[in-house]
């Protein structure tokens, strides 16, 4: 879900995700690890403009071709894999795969796709983990994993913080032992929280919400805040973007090619 942002009722029971630099098999894993001032860009609609003089495309993980990545990768730039790790799409090639007991309420605004119940780790693993396995496949740097705040939302499931907390944690560190950094996507209220466990955070409307205080840990962890903006002139955020070292976008709702950075 860009542009803001599963039957048992039972928590079902796990071990602690891995630190960040500690991989479930003990192994020490090797990614990619930004830092604030790493200029990008977030293209989703129409032919991607690789001619910008970006360091990092964030692209969708499934419509983007790998040849794509290796064109970008031979021009020394990172690139970013987007899915929604914290819904159901009914469009996706991979839909049949969600067991039905996961699938909560419709995302509002956000036709044919619903929330997920992220306390079924066990059962959520076997898609999400395919889409981390593709990620790796088409040799994304990183991963993008959108709507990881239901239980912030009216999801149609009981879910708490310590609920999402388990399922973001887990998220992160499925991508580290492939290799690939990973973003928080908004769920701002877990910053805190989480901001040891992920590389990077993508934020929508901080400004245009008044809660870019709530990034500020990612920055002083020297990890970058990729920040977009959809309304607003740019000089009504800009200068206090660059100010907390963000490194913010204006973009249009449907993330074509057209961009205007604060720096």
């Amino acid at each position: 879900m860009l542009a803001a942002l599963g039957c048992s009722s039972s928590t079902p029971s796990q071990a602690p995700a891995p630190g960040p630099d500690k991989p479930a098999d003990g192994a020490v894993a090797s990614w990619w690890r930004p830092s604030p001032g790493t200029s990008w860009q977030i293209q989703y609609a129409g032919a991607v403009d690789t001619t910008l003089p970006v360091q990092v495309f964030n692209l969708d993980l499934v419509e983007t071709d790998p040849k794509l990545i290796a064109d970008l990768h031979a021009a020394g730039k990172k690139v970013v894999c987007y899915f929604s790790a914290g819904s159901y799409e009914e469009w996706r090639g991979d839909a049949a795969q969600f067991p039905k007991e996961v699938l909560g309420k419709p995302l509002e605004g956000w036709p044919g796709e619903r929330w997920i119940d992220v306390r079924q780790i066990a059962s959520l693993a076997p898609v999400m983990g395919a889409r981390l396995d593709l990620a790796a496949q088409k040799k994304c740097d990183a991963v993008d994993p959108d709507n990881v705040d239901g239980y912030a939302n009216d999801s149609g499931f009981p879910l708490t913080s310590q609920d999402q907390l388990n399922y973001n944690r887990w998220l992160a560190a499925e991508a580290h032992k492939r290799g690939l950094a990973v973003g928080l996507k908004n769920d701002l209220d877990q910053i805190s929280d989480l901001v040891g466990d992920f590389d990077f955070t993508v934020n929508e409307e901080c400004f245009q919400f008044k809660e870019c205080d709530k990034l500020l840990p990612f920055v002083q962890a020297g990890k970058p805040v990729w920040g977009i903006e959809y309304q607003g002139d740019t000089q009504s955020f800009c200068p206090q973007a660059n100010q907390n070292n963000f490194d913010t976008l204006k973009k249009k709702l449907e993330l074509d090619a057209w961009r205007e950075a604060c720096r």
